[in-house]
């Protein structure tokens, strides 16, 4: 059985909106091994300072991430895209054992296989310390809200 995860490259405008939204929607499951699923066997990623290769690892880094990063919840909007890659910014807000919230902001750069699969993931992100009221991301996004683009701050 041959893995392939419609649409497939190149994208024009609707299908890389739509990659963009499924990789959304699957993050804010916080399962790991959902989201890396949609990404090749041997995937290569980059996330901050850290870098490493595979499912296993993807699966290994999210526990990880989503034990930390507690309360998660992901928005993702369309930067750009170009045959098989995709840019996108992306927020996501969450608090530590400690209690305290954070907003993390981001920009990723995804390459992606003739199968669909991202074999491809760059991610640069940094973290702002915010209150609890300020919070603007409580979960996942409503229908209603799909294709809304995200504020810069």
């Amino acid at each position: 059985m041959t893995e392939a995860r419609p649409p497939f490259p190149p994208y024009d405008l609707a299908t890389a909106r739509q990659k963009v939204q499924a990789a959304e929607d699957a993050w804010n499951t916080r399962d790991p091994a959902r989201v890396a699923a949609a990404y090749t066997p041997d995937s290569q990623w980059r996330n901050r300072d850290v870098h490493f290769t595979g499912r296993p690892a993807i699966i290994e880094f999210l526990t990880a991430k989503w034990e930390r990063e507690q309360d998660y919840a992901l928005r993702k909007a369309l930067w750009a895209f170009h045959e098989n890659r995709i840019a996108v910014r992306f927020q996501y807000e969450w608090h530590d054992t400690a209690g305290q919230w954070w907003r993390s902001y981001g920009n990723e750069l995804w390459e992606f296989a003739p199968n669909g699969l991202m074999s491809r993931r760059e991610a640069s992100i940094n973290d702002h310390a915010i209150d609890e009221s300020e919070r603007r991301i409580t979960g996942p996004r409503p229908e209603s809200e799909r294709g809304l683009d995200i504020p810069i701050w």
